[in-house]
């Protein structure tokens, strides 16, 4: 497998300087107001941190960066020795608009495992930007991403899987100087954000996490049930799930039924025929011949050499399906690349799904599957036919047998149960996290509610009118009382039958 596609799976503050504070809670919580004092201009005392002017985002083409206050909260490594080597966090408050802003941080918890806060923040601030009108958002890089001493591994192109776990041996001897890479899974991330919650001066939390974030919220609201008001599972993993164990499984349901639209309406079985007889020769030719291709890139346009085998060809169909605006594409550029053209394929996916490889962290992702999940996968025959097959789970268990790790707590696999009120949010067509999880997550919370939004995949923060009903649920926390009808809108994308889109 392509390594670099092996890499993907692996805020009132002041009134005085600022015109920001933080208001007592009046939601029938009983929160406090923040003790919040002005240090310098443009200078943030909350709690026992003074906050300093910053930028976040992750800076480059096609990326965004935004205003924010950051600064660093130092935290045992091993929370079990805290006498021991210490590691800084990067923490960020974004400011709410009010000048009287209610006290509850609103707190983005990243997905991947990999992906740090601060730095992916920027490309969906547009969801939080109703719920910033009163609320502070607080950013935390997870131990191990983004400005949180991340385990960054070196990588090579076209290198076999001997030479990718030389690499990771190579890696965890140059990080042994300032990481042990055995405490970075959740439980770890899960101390870190009460210690930087307690040096804010202890207010409380509506957890947001997406994808592997629903992991660290419901870990969090287990251990630290008093710190949070209340939580939003966009894309949600229930505690029970082994992660990586389903993904051949829900993946190949995902293709299934969106190549089966596709053969049920003329204009796309017409242009395409059966866009999964396509994907399953097209794979078998590349894991046979595998190419390599010089293409320009689409950002500068210099010519550069990329390699697809079947195994990427599988990740690259993974990744497009996570959007319905990138699933409808795969009809034409699978047609495309069956025909011996490439640059639909590979172009697109570097514009439309992003560098996922670069902005995910490969070492804390092993940190966490490693501790978290590896001993419960293993191969599994039922997922050899299928389009994603059990390379993921080999690699997985070959790089945890190198890679030092930890073990989840006894606990770690039981439901959340709780009283907190909370909001899932579920797509109908999501490749990763089907909307089955969200329906065994909600069984054990009485106070929660699943939205389940038609024709779409995953990540649905920023999706129609999320943004508003997940800021109303904020406010009033109390989800059954959502009116969710302004969902009813959403549907079926309509399929490209070329490079021009779809047909009027």
């Amino acid at each position: 497998m392509n390594p670099r596609l092996r890499r993907i799976v692996i805020l009132a503050l002041l009134a005085a300087a600022l015109g920001w504070n933080f208001m007592r809670h009046r939601g029938g919580q009983g929160d406090a107001a923040l003790a919040v004092s002005a240090v310098a201009p443009d200078l943030l005392r909350l709690g026992s941190l003074t906050l300093e002017p910053c930028e976040i985002g992750r800076r480059g083409l096609g990326t965004a960066t935004l205003r924010a206050y950051c600064t660093g909260v130092e935290v045992p490594e091993n929370h079990a020795a805290p006498g021991g080597r210490r590691i800084r966090l990067r923490v960020a408050v974004v400011r709410a608009e009010a000048a009287q802003a209610q006290a509850d941080l609103v707190t983005f918890l990243d997905g991947g495992p990999g992906g740090a806060a601060t730095e992916d923040y920027p490309s969906i601030a547009g969801a939080f930007e109703a719920l910033r009108k009163q609320r502070a958002v607080l950013l935390v890089d997870q131990r191990g991403t983004g400005g949180s001493n991340a385990l960054d591994c070196a990588e090579e192109q076209g290198a076999s899987e001997a030479r990718a776990l030389e690499l990771l041996r190579g890696c965890v001897a140059s990080l042994a100087a300032r990481a042990a890479p055995q405490y970075y899974a959740t439980s770890d991330a899960v101390e870190d954000l009460e210690a930087v919650r307690r040096a804010l001066g202890s207010p409380r939390l509506d957890l947001v996490g997406v994808s592997y974030g629903t992991r660290m919220a419901q870990q969090y609201a287990r251990r630290h049930p008093q710190a949070v008001r209340a939580l939003v599972l966009d894309s949600a993993v229930p505690d029970t799930l082994a992660l990586g164990s389903e993904h051949a499984r829900n993946l190949e349901a995902a293709l299934q039924e969106l190549f089966a639209r596709c053969r049920a309406q003329r204009d796309c079985s017409t242009r395409f025929g059966d866009p999964y007889q396509t994907l399953r020769r097209l794979q078998a030719r590349l894991r046979a011949h595998p190419e390599q291709l010089a293409l320009r890139d689409p950002y500068t346009f210099r010519l550069q050499q990329q390699s697809i085998d079947g195994g990427a060809l599988a990740q690259l169909v993974r990744l497009y399906a996570y959007s319905p605006y990138t699933a409808a594409l795969l009809p034409y550029v699978l047609q495309e690349a069956d025909a011996g053209h490439y640059e639909p394929l590979l172009g697109q996916a570097q514009v439309v799904i992003g560098d996922v490889a670069d902005s995910l962290t490969g070492g804390m992702a092993l940190s966490v599957t490693c501790a978290e999940d590896a001993d419960r996968l293993h191969s599994n025959p039922a997922d050899a036919g299928t389009v994603l097959g059990n390379g993921l789970t080999d690699w997985l268990l070959a790089a945890c047998a190198v890679w030092p790790h930890g073990q989840r707590p006894a606990d770690f696999n039981e439901p959340l149960r709780s009283p907190l009120p909370v909001l899932v949010l579920a797509g109908e067509h999501d490749p990763v996290t089907p909307p089955r999880y969200a329906r065994e997550i909600v069984r054990t919370l009485p106070h929660a509610r699943l939205l389940e939004l038609k024709g779409q995949g995953h990540g649905l923060l920023t999706v129609g009118c999320v943004p508003r009903l997940v800021d109303e649920f904020l406010r009033q926390l109390e989800p059954q009382r959502l009116d969710a009808r302004c969902l009813g809108v959403l549907g079926q994308t309509p399929f490209f039958v070329d490079a021009n889109g779809s047909n009027p």
